[in-house]
């Protein structure tokens, strides 16, 4: 007797004969409603969601009040382009970013659609205001998948591919991490040589960084590297661009990573978590630098979305002190249930580390393997993880709404996981 196929099978089956193998999929499942930390595959079956569409969830699948304003908007009108005519739930969502980007200079905002727009219109405008061409971006640094952000982003695999050529006047430095010998001094040296060898400071638009590296790894940059990196900045005349798409919007339990080391970008891209799951970018940034570019230079057809401004703006009235606490909650469980896997692992644990609710754990070399086993078995026992880093790192990034029963059934489910794996040759 033939065997019943299930429904997530058939739908991967679908995918496979119509969609690009280039297009890579974490979890052979296919999901059908989602609710808070929660989703339902075709088959029925439950998981507890630790990915939330890439820190996209932060305020959870289908949030109540974000639904509602989406459906009021899409009630009102979908689409006009921003370019043709002003509407209002744009202009009010510049407003409420301009005013909770860190620092006192006055404000502007650009939205786009997508991070890999975002930090591609970073660049633009940095290069219009300093009238220079170069760019230093970080080594493991992740900014998106066109052929600019594709150029800054300092992972080859399996990002670059066969994809070039890149862009030019674009150099990698050390990205900070002293657990495998990155101090921020010599960070700071690396680029001091850059400077010297590779691209002056007189030629250089401006520097692009995650304050956590995100795809890289969830590698938290000293604060004190932070502040060095503004300093440069400052002496130089380049623009400071801080990648917040996967780091923004309450994950480290603050709006944007760079407020822990108190420090003021040029310009903040965002996304992901900005809009509850539709698709928003921003490029926030000092006024003046942000005004370079002549009328006609930025922009894009779907920009800014009337239907994803109004999510974001819910999104945004949903975000407050509980919330961001909530994160810091969160990442303490993570975080405990992680150091417990080190102390009972260590020759497998390398380091557990993050902000708030981003926490990862990276293991030793033969993590390469280790990460499949534990992504696969957890959702075998309904949770979905996500790796990171060189596939030997697992991130969390659990909606900060999920509750405190579902979040400890998570954790036991992970930390028996752990264990599984970890007391199997």
């Amino acid at each position: 007797m033939q065997a019943v196929r299930s429904a997530s099978a058939e739908i991967a089956r679908r995918r496979s004969e119509s969609v690009p193998r280039g297009v890579g999929c974490v979890h052979p499942i296919s999901v059908v409603r989602a609710e808070g930390a929660r989703l339902w595959d075709a088959d029925g079956r439950e998981y507890i969601d630790f990915v939330g569409g890439i820190g996209v969830l932060n305020a959870g699948h289908a949030n109540p009040a974000i639904v509602e304003r989406i459906s009021d908007q899409a009630e009102r009108f979908t689409h006009l382009c921003f370019q043709v005519t002003s509407y209002e739930p744009y202009v009010e969502l510049a407003e409420k970013l301009n005013a909770l980007a860190p620092g006192t200079t006055p404000k502007k905002t650009l939205l786009v659609t997508t991070g890999s727009e975002a930090t591609e219109n970073g660049v633009k405008i940095a290069r219009a205001y300093t009238g220079r061409p170069g760019v230093i971006a970080f080594q493991h640094g992740y900014h998106g998948r066109t052929l600019l952000a594709l150029s800054m982003t300092g992972k080859n695999a399996p990002y670059k591919q066969n994809f070039g050529p890149f862009c030019s006047e674009i150099a990698h430095v050390p990205y900070p991490h002293a657990a495998h010998g990155w101090t921020t001094e010599r960070a700071l040296e690396a680029l001091a040589e850059t400077f010297e060898s590779t691209l002056s400071p007189e030629r250089v638009a401006c520097i692009i960084i995650e304050p956590v590296l995100g795809e890289g790894g969830f590698v938290p940059a000293p604060a004190e590297f932070l502040r060095a990196l503004r300093e440069i900045c400052t002496q130089y005349g380049i623009v400071l661009v801080c990648d917040e798409i996967q780091s923004g919007f309450g994950r480290t339990g603050r709006y944007f990573a760079i407020e822990h080391a108190g420090i003021e970008a040029d310009i903040i891209t965002a996304a992901k978590s900005l809009a509850g799951g539709m698709p928003l970018a921003a490029v926030i940034g000092k006024a003046e630098i942000m005004d370079a570019p002549a009328p006609g230079g930025l922009g894009g057809t779907y920009a800014g979305n009337p239907v994803s401004c109004a999510a974001a703006l819910a999104t945004l009235d949903y975000m407050d002190d509980e919330f961001f606490a909530r994160a810091e909650t969160i990442g303490a469980r993570v975080r405990a249930t992680f150091d417990d896997a080190a102390r009972r692992f260590p020759r497998d644990v390398f380091e557990v580390r993050g902000i708030g609710a981003m926490i990862g754990i990276e293991f030793n070399e033969t993590g390469k393997a280790i990460v499949p086993r534990i992504v696969e078995q957890a959702r075998e026992r309904g949770v979905l993880l996500m790796p990171a880093g060189a596939g030997n790192v697992i991130r969390t990034l659990v909606p900060l709404v999920i509750d405190d029963e579902t979040l400890d059934e998570a954790l036991r489910r992970i930390s028996d996981v752990i264990d599984s794996v970890l007391s199997t040759p």
